[in-house]
């Protein structure tokens, strides 16, 4: 049976550890078609706002139409990291979310490239086991040529992720009788105070592909009324 630690975010034995999500690593994340009924049917039972759910509000406004609720793109953004990352890496859950920036309108029929970039990697310090990942993850709308023509969605949050397992028949036996072994149950000092915040969620395993370095960082949002936060 495969031990948790070593389990996928789906539950499936994991490909990925904390050892190979490395600083400058991207992943592909696949690409995204928003479907105009989903996106509609979300937006009325969870954000129910004209632009969002009224075709002929909509149609006469500035927006043209209907656009997406951008708790629905990154809802998205969610399932592609969890479909092409989590599902292969011994994901744990999330310390939280630093970033969450809707650039640009989402509308149906938009084909969306999704990524996500590996900033930096640490071991935690409130979770033995596990190391603190931060990451960016990017949306980018695609023209018909498949060139990426607007980022439309960019977020930043960090997630843990459990170190490889070290084979029995390797570990030092030794080790726990040495006068500097730490006892097992030792209390870990907390460094980061990111770090021992309560989880939130646990978004990421995928072939490193570049799709294109992310846009530079403007203001804007595809849900008026909800400016992101810096």
């Amino acid at each position: 049976m495969t031990a948790p630690d070593a389990r996928s975010g789906t539950g499936q034995p994991a490909e990925l550890f904390f050892e190979d999500l490395v600083p400058g690593l991207t992943v592909d994340l696949g690409v995204v078609t928003v479907d105009g009924d989903e996106m509609v049917a979300f937006a009325r039972r969870f954000d129910p706002q004209w632009y969002h759910v009224d075709p002929e509000l909509a149609g006469a406004s500035r927006h043209g139409g209907l656009i997406a609720s951008g708790f629905y793109t990154v809802s998205l953004f969610m399932r592609a990291y969890v479909d092409h990352l989590l599902s292969r890496a011994a994901a744990d859950a999330s310390p939280g979310l630093e970033e969450l920036r809707w650039l640009a309108p989402v509308r149906a029929g938009d084909r969306l490239a999704v990524r996500v970039d590996v900033m930096g990697a640490r071991p935690s310090t409130a979770r033995p086991g596990l190391g603190t990942v931060s990451l960016t993850g990017t949306m980018l709308r695609l023209g018909p040529d498949d060139r990426p023509e607007q980022e439309v969605l960019r977020t930043r949050f960090r997630g843990w992720f459990a170190v490889r397992p070290v084979d029995p028949a390797e570990a030092d036996p030794d080790g726990a009788d040495r006068p500097d072994a730490a006892p097992a149950d030792a209390e870990q000092p907390v460094s980061d105070p990111a770090d021992a915040e309560r989880p939130v969620s646990g978004p990421t395993g995928a072939d490193p592909a570049e799709i294109g370095p992310p846009g530079p960082d403007r203001p804007g949002s595809g849900t008026p009324g909800a400016e992101p936060h810096d």
